[in-house]
């Protein structure tokens, strides 16, 4: 079951700077920055209530961030929401008809297990779900 919305990712080609602006926007500072060698990036997390902003950047020209900056520009990348228990909720979907990208959870930022969906599902948009790893 899908709990709440986890985070809004954004991909930026600047991100010190994108950080910057987005902490002035929202009165938040930036709580932590990593990066994920396995998707090309380097993130940017500021809380906002219960739910976050992710800057993206892309640090392998044939990243995905890249190839979506590359063809259209800087702007929201996916909607990322919190699930319980990730593989349920793949085999769930899959079962109902709906593609996607990973069929099995694999590690991402900020502590989390992560899957998308394939936006030919999703009316067009992005979808990550994303479960908090067990310590």
């Amino acid at each position: 079951m899908f709990n709440k919305i986890e985070h809004l990712g954004i991909a930026v080609s600047d991100m010190q700077k994108s950080i910057r602006e987005f902490e002035l926007l929202l009165g938040k500072k930036c709580y932590k920055t990593e990066s994920v060698l396995s998707e090309g990036v380097k993130t940017a997390f500021i809380q906002v209530g219960e739910s976050k902003i992710e800057l993206l950047e892309a640090t392998d020209p044939t990243s995905p961030i890249a190839k979506f900056l590359d063809r259209k520009g800087q702007g929201i990348h996916h909607i990322a929401f919190d699930v319980n228990d990730i593989e349920s909720e793949i085999t769930r979907l899959i079962e109902n008809g709906f593609e996607l990208i990973h069929k099995s959870a694999k590690p991402g930022a900020d502590n989390k297990l992560i899957a998308f969906l394939h936006p030919k599902s999703t009316s067009g948009v992005l979808i990550e779900m994303c479960q908090e790893k067990s310590s």
